[in-house]
């Protein structure tokens, strides 16, 4: 597949260019963001169950990572400080290692069913504390770090995104079956796809398999 090249006479290079081509922000806009949890975004994060975490490599190399867990798996500390567990993974880390180089994180909280999203920007540090991590465990098991988010900004997102997606639209949602499994297109990017039809069955069935034994 060839690249495609973006012509550069069309692309943007300051501020000043790009807001020219936008009306002004709404002042309710604008008078939306605090600096603290309130009453309305301390009940958004009890409800959600998932969340993406935006952090950024040593290197400048942008990430984003989903979080899932049941209802309140965030826990609210205070009005400025959040606390998430980081639930067995890939062991990649690189949300944890991007915040030890630069503590800077972006959360998005969703809550099923709701249109709208809560964002809260702020600075994250690792922490080992057992009380803390106590907090968090489920089966008996304890997350091994958490990450602690001090808020510096809060607004509730408008629910034009998830509206245009149709997100909750049931009638919108695909069939799962229409593309290979996770672990067959990991297989084709790496180390090639068995063509045999069973191989590829027992490959979907250990993972589902993996899932069930290391969720925590």
């Amino acid at each position: 597949m060839s690249s495609h090249k973006l012509r550069p006479e069309f692309l943007i290079k300051d501020t000043q260019e790009l807001r020219s081509f936008f009306a002004e922000t709404h002042e309710i806009a604008v008078k939306k963001c605090l600096d603290h949890l309130d009453k309305h975004a301390r009940t958004f994060v009890e409800r959600s169950p998932f969340l993406c975490i935006g952090t950024q490599s040593p290197d400048g190399q942008a990430d984003v990572s989903p979080r899932g867990d049941p209802p309140g798996f965030v826990k609210i500390l205070d009005d400025k400080t959040l606390l998430i567990p980081d639930r067995p993974g890939n062991n990649r880390l690189d949300t944890l290692t991007n915040l030890l180089a630069n503590p800077a994180i972006g959360l998005l909280f969703i809550v099923p069913g709701f249109d709208d999203t809560m964002r809260i920007n702020g600075e994250a540090r690792l922490t080992r504390d057992p009380s803390l991590l106590a907090m968090m465990a489920v089966n008996d098991r304890t997350p091994t770090v958490a990450i602690a988010v001090t808020v510096n900004e809060v607004f509730i997102h408008c629910a034009k995104a998830f509206r245009r997606g149709r997100v909750w639209d049931n009638t919108q949602h695909q069939d799962r079956k229409d593309i290979p499994s996770l672990i067959q297109i990991v297989m084709e990017q790496t180390d090639g796809l068995p063509d045999d039809m069973e191989e590829r069955d027992k490959m979907d069935a250990d993972l589902e398999r993996e899932y069930r034994k290391t969720m925590y």
